[in-house]
């Protein structure tokens, strides 16, 4: 009987060790709040594209919380000025952030 209880305590133990553990919420996450506002700065745009373009924004966030795009892959040299065009330099809002922080931000351009 004493075995039967240490072994439902420990069971216990692990268990609520790891609901808080695992208790950060996926909505609060920094870079969906970045994805969202990155998508509204370039939401109002005048480039014409026939096709679906796409592009990976690499960038950092300086410490008055601006844009500083370090880089775009794509096979576009049009979408890579548009997008370092629209998004260096934009201020964003974020209450936790790391400054110096590397984020990487898929673009899809579409018509």
């Amino acid at each position: 009987m004493r075995k039967l209880s240490l072994v439902f305590v420990s069971t216990l133990l692990l268990l609520s060790g790891s609901v808080l553990a695992n208790d950060k919420k996926k909505s609060d996450e920094p870079t969906k709040k970045l994805s969202t506002q990155i998508a509204t700065l370039l939401s109002n745009s005048s480039l014409i594209v026939e096709d679906d373009l796409t592009a990976n924004v690499l960038f950092t966030l300086n410490e008055d919380r601006e844009i500083v795009v370090l880089s775009v892959t794509t096979n576009s040299e049009i979408v890579e000025q548009f997008v370092k065009s629209k998004l260096n330099y934009q201020k964003v809002s974020l209450e936790d952030y790391r400054e110096g922080r590397t984020y990487t931000v898929p673009v899809r351009i579409t018509e």
